[in-house]
């Protein structure tokens, strides 16, 4: 265990910023805050690094109570999305100053940094001043520093945002190697499924100052324990709907019917809420556990080898993502399939349905 929330509360006068939340990080490997913007993953940040205090509850890092710790005493690294560097000094200067700070001897600081700088692809701009620089490079500026300090905590506040979409896909594979080995504790906020699952760990999905569940990334994705947890963990936005369970069956109104299995075929008859997310839903068949429905396509989009159609059925709106270019039309009718397989089922108050 590292670093752990106790009943921790966060208010701004009359407006709760976090709701009363307990969980404890993992010790080895990334911490994902997974949530959308204004979820509360910056407030649980600045409350992990000493910035905010929690209006009630405690933190405790190593078993030691830091709640009250400022943040200058607490050997952190924090990086936000927003890049922040000392504009007077060199790039060089920016990546060591921590070193200095910690009194390293000059010829450690130049191996450390020299190490960061060929990590981050730094090394033609160390003479030069953050202005000096593009926005990425700024940024990698701002993670060289956090990499090169030897913290017990490092915070990576979507550090990688504001980078384009190639760096972003390379720094994403990088990160943690980079981190490997240190003995530091890292907590990485995103607001994109797909970051959390490529970087693995261990995930808080957080909604509304709300930490909804915690642990092994992958099965937060396979099985979140409510509803809200699921919506939190999908891009595109996950399908939902009512469904009746009668007998061996599940009916989605008039719209489409399947056999129940898995978790729900054990479950009493009545009314339900499914899950679907959007790469369960194609205008290809899956088999055995394909169920049919045609809905009215209202957008499509394309990206690349994959599609995107937005269409209703049965009064709501579902996406269906695949891959291959298909030949959608809006305005028109078109069939559609769910992969029967990829199914969530809940209960009305949004317990995910576990017999």
């Amino acid at each position: 265990m590292s670093l752990e929330f106790q009943a921790v509360v966060k208010r701004s006068g009359a407006d709760t910023l976090i709701y009363e939340t307990s969980f404890a990080l993992a010790a080895t490997g990334f911490n994902m805050l997974l949530g959308e913007t204004n979820a509360g993953k910056t407030t649980l940040i600045k409350m992990m690094a000493g910035l905010d205090r929690p209006t009630s509850g405690r933190i405790l890092f190593k078993g030691e109570d830091v709640t009250k710790l400022p943040t200058q005493k607490r050997r952190i690294s924090l990086v936000h999305q927003f890049f922040v560097n000392y504009g007077h000094m060199s790039v060089y200067d920016n990546i060591a100053s921590p070193l200095r700070v910690a009194r390293m001897r000059d010829a450690d600081v130049k191996r450390r940094v020299g190490e960061a700088a060929e990590l981050l692809r730094l090394e033609p701009f160390l003479r030069r001043r953050p202005g000096e620089l593009s926005g990425g490079q700024q940024q990698r500026t701002a993670l060289a520093r956090a990499i090169v300090k030897d913290s017990e905590l490092v915070l990576l506040d979507e550090p990688l945002a504001n980078l384009d979409y190639k760096l972003r896909e390379e720094l994403r594979e990088e990160l943690p190697r980079l981190f490997a080995g240190r003995g530091a504790a890292v907590v990485y906020a995103t607001s994109e499924p797909t970051e959390a699952l490529m970087l693995g760990g261990h995930t808080a999905t957080v909604s509304k100052g709300r930490v909804t569940q915690f642990g092994p990334t992958s099965d937060l994705y396979r099985s979140p324990d409510d509803l809200e947890t699921a919506r939190v963990f999908s891009d595109p936005p996950i399908n939902v709907a009512p469904v009746v369970k009668r007998g061996h069956e599940i009916h989605l109104g008039n719209a489409a019917h399947w056999a129940a299995a898995g978790t729900i075929a054990g479950a009493p008859d009545g009314d339900y809420m499914v899950g679907v997310r959007p790469h369960f839903v194609t205008p290809v068949p899956h088999g055995d556990a394909s169920a049919p429905l045609t809905g009215k396509v209202l957008i499509t989009e394309l990206s690349g080898s994959e599609s995107t159609a937005h269409f209703e059925i049965a009064d709501r709106a579902w996406v269906s993502h695949s891959h291959g270019i298909h030949p959608f039309r809006v305005g028109e009718e078109h069939d559609f399939h769910i992969d029967t397989t990829g199914c969530i089922y809940f209960h009305a108050d949004g317990r995910r349905v576990m017999v």
